[in-house]
């Protein structure tokens, strides 16, 4: 085993256990020989509750949803393979994200209790990580042009055992599947709201989307976040452009 997987896998916790760590487990055997299997697996430990999620547990539950996401409308397009793989790029070098595509590959072909997945990242991830892991999945779903009805269902299932109340899922769905109301939803407002309304809640919801929220996740997934609260920006922007504010 390379250093650089040593660090990465060392550096992983709560995901071990629960039902993620038997997905991840069985893919990794299906990939690696018994020597190198045995070296992350055989040294899972328990992480404190409440503690900020790590980068590489944060990473290993991105790829397990997504591969629910993905498989939601019956189809696997090249489009979304390229999405999961420039995510990846984002996060390690060249060399890791081919093993781990290699992974995610693997977690592909298996079926696993979704319930039972978000209920282990409920307990064991911090809300704004998991706010951030809605808007990476709605980044799949449109990265081939097109937010399927399917994997909008699955993300609002995924998103209601994740515990996310549904102002914050409707935000997070109205950046990626727009309609005249969109810049609204951005803002969790109605179309009825006063400008100082508007205008709180442009406050409110750039606080709750900062960047800044994320970084225990580390620069790159912190990068992925500024999209979220470009839109917010961007939401507001036009709300003002659209009453002359």
């Amino acid at each position: 085993m390379s250093l650089n997987k040593k660090l990465f896998w060392g550096g992983l916790g709560w995901v071990f256990a629960g039902p993620i760590g038997a997905i991840l487990g069985y893919a990794y055997a299906s990939i690696s020989d018994e020597e190198t299997f045995n070296s992350p697996f055989n040294n899972s430990r328990r992480v404190k509750q409440g503690s900020p999620t790590k980068h590489g547990d944060f990473i290993m539950a991105v790829l397990v949803l997504l591969a629910k996401v993905m498989k939601a409308d019956g189809k696997l397009l090249r489009s979304e393979l390229d999405y999961v793989k420039s995510f990846l790029l984002k996060q390690f070098g060249v060399h890791q994200t081919k093993e781990l595509m290699l992974l995610f590959k693997d977690i592909l072909k298996q079926e696993y209790p979704l319930r039972d997945v978000c209920l282990q990242i409920q307990r064991s991830m911090d809300h704004p990580s998991r706010l951030e892991l809605i808007h990476i999945l709605y980044g799949l779903s449109a990265s081939d042009g097109d937010v399927h009805p399917e994997e909008v269902r699955i993300i609002q299932t995924i998103s209601n055992y994740l515990n996310i109340n549904k102002n914050d899922y409707e935000s997070i769905k109205a950046i990626f599947a727009k309609d005249h109301n969109a810049a609204y939803r951005v803002l969790e407002i109605s179309k009825s709201a006063s400008n100082d309304e508007v205008k709180r809640a442009f406050r409110k919801m750039a606080n709750k989307y900062h960047p800044d929220k994320v970084s225990h996740l580390g620069k790159e997934v912190q990068s992925v976040a500024e999209e979220k609260f470009k839109a917010v920006n961007n939401a507001y922007q036009s709300i003002k452009k659209e009453r002359s504010i």
